[in-house]
């Protein structure tokens, strides 16, 4: 799957990338042998993710440069709170985790060290370098959604792997692709690649890669 222009190259950069998208959790969802508790820990941790998720691209909407940027980063907060915390409420309410237990979890170390790290990106640095730590998440989500969708899977988990494949999400992923490619190039102008900040950048985009690949382990 590929979105735009930046993150196939950041992509292609990032060591961990496969260890985040081909993860055995994912496995365990597109086959149905996932265990219902190692899904719910992770819905549970991945809810609080969000929140944490949904302040950075809050304060994207801060360091952008422009309207069209600030209207960008806006519409992916309202899909955080609206959409994809919606489906997290839904799926454990299901199992009896009511919206207070979810807000009530402790954060599991993973959690903490990928979500402070995204923000502490968009607090020392800038439009650009939160954007390179915030893509990691929204790319590849959709990469993995797209690829599941493709693939025959098992209906358990089919309203998780439904709504990352589905034509929203992908939506939102090719409109933040778009924002990152139309941000760089107004920045760093169409030599981007060549010049030291862009290292800088990648840089970012990996370690966000490998801590979120990382999350998936807390699930057990």
């Amino acid at each position: 799957m590929s979105y735009g222009t930046c993150f196939p190259l950041w992509r292609a950069g990032a060591p961990d990338w496969d260890a985040y998208v081909r993860a055995p959790f994912l496995g365990g969802l597109a086959d149905g042998s996932l265990p219902r508790r190692a899904f719910l820990t992770y819905l549970s941790q991945d809810y609080l993710f969000l929140i944490h998720f949904a302040r950075a691209w809050s304060l994207a909407v801060t360091k952008a440069g422009s309207l069209p940027e600030m209207r960008a980063c806006s519409a992916t907060v309202h899909a955080l709170l609206e959409t994809e915390t919606r489906l997290h409420v839904e799926l454990c309410g299901r199992a009896g985790i009511t919206e207070g237990d979810l807000a009530a979890t402790l954060e599991a170390p993973q959690n903490l060290a990928y979500t402070r790290y995204v923000l502490e990106a968009g607090y020392s640095g800038d439009f650009l370098d939160l954007l390179a730590a915030l893509a990691p998440c929204v790319l590849g989500y959709g990469e993995i959604g797209a690829r599941l969708l493709s693939e025959p899977h098992d209906p358990a988990y089919a309203e998780w792997i439904e709504t990352y494949g589905g034509a929203d999400y992908q939506a939102l992923c090719h409109d933040t692709a778009a924002l990152i490619d139309g941000a760089v190039a107004s920045r760093l102008g169409p030599q981007a690649p060549a010049l030291p900040r862009w290292r800088q950048l990648q840089d970012r985009f990996s370690t966000a890669t490998r801590l979120e690949a990382a999350f998936w382990t807390l699930a057990g």
